[in-house]
């Protein structure tokens, strides 16, 4: 005990509750409390804003609603384009979300627990894939898919490209989860007479649960976003909720609440959904890192 007493008095800090981490300076809660208001602030201002009238904004724009109005996120849900923006959203980010996990699974798997001579070669093809986003390919990307594949104005035309580059970030996550498999496990399912492919279905799918709910995740928000493929792809009733909100604010420019109205609902989805599935976004990246 002597000996303990003794290394706790050498180390600084030791000695007191909690250790050296039991609290963080005032500066740096400052800073996070600064970082957050710039971060929040424009959404709760548009969030409230959509609560006031056009003569409130005008005559205190910093001002809080008084009364508070519904009209502004009434009309937005009780007309039909904001729900068709909606739709058109939620199925390419479906679709792109069950492709990019479903192909990123399969290709992470044989680069996680097969040994082959470009196995190392070929996973850096996908690690080089993170500096290429999309813009870069945007207009060979419009050509291929309007006149080559005749997907332009199509649910498949968006999601199949978004989905191609959700690939690197996919598999760069699942690998390590795949890799952290113990291999008694195959070795097991071998024995009892399963299949490389019944192991990876039976086995590696389920136990890759946390990581494929963080790729997921990824993948749907950031094609929820996305704006730039879609401006270039989509026309009239298939075009998605980011284009909506821009279309939406050239439209009715002079109706600063109903577009604060419908920017707010436009962003809640993916907001609650993200928030929704945080845990478990952690959960797969500390496996990720673990792995």
């Amino acid at each position: 005990m002597s000996g303990v007493s003794a290394l706790r008095r050498s180390v600084p800090g030791a000695s007191r509750a909690g250790g050296p981490h039991r609290g963080a300076s005032p500066l740096v809660y400052l800073v996070a409390l600064v970082v957050v208001g710039f971060t929040l602030g424009p959404v709760l201002y548009a969030v409230l804003g959509g609560f006031r009238t056009n003569a409130q904004l005008a005559q205190s724009p910093a001002g809080l609603p008084d009364p508070w109005v519904l009209d502004n996120y009434r009309r937005v849900l009780t007309g039909s384009t904001f729900w068709t923006y909606a739709l058109n959203s939620t199925v390419i980010a479906v679709v792109t979300t069950v492709v990019a996990v479903t192909f990123g699974l399969m290709a992470a798997y044989p680069l996680a627990r097969y040994q082959f001579r470009w196995r190392e070669p070929l996973y850096m093809v996908f690690v080089l894939g993170l500096l290429f986003p999309a813009t870069v390919a945007i207009i060979p990307l419009f050509v291929i898919i309007t006149r080559q594949l005749q997907l332009g104005n199509t649910w498949w035309g968006v999601a199949l490209p978004q989905a191609a580059f959700a690939l690197p970030t996919t598999i760069i996550i699942l690998r390590p989860v795949l890799m952290a498999i113990p291999t008694e496990l195959e070795e097991a399912a071998v024995l009892d007479g399963a299949s490389r492919i019944q192991f990876f279905w039976r086995i590696v799918v389920p136990l890759s649960g946390p990581g494929v709910v963080t790729v997921g995740v990824l993948a749907f928000v950031a094609s929820w976003n996305a704006y730039l493929l879609p401006l270039l792809l989509l026309q009239e009733d298939r075009k998605t909720l980011p284009l909506g909100v821009a279309d939406f604010s050239s439209q009715y420019s002079s109706d600063t609440a109903g577009v604060f109205a419908f920017t707010t609902l436009a962003m809640v989805p993916a907001l609650v959904f993200f928030l929704a599935m945080q845990r478990r976004i952690v959960n797969g990246l500390q496996g990720a890192v673990k792995g």
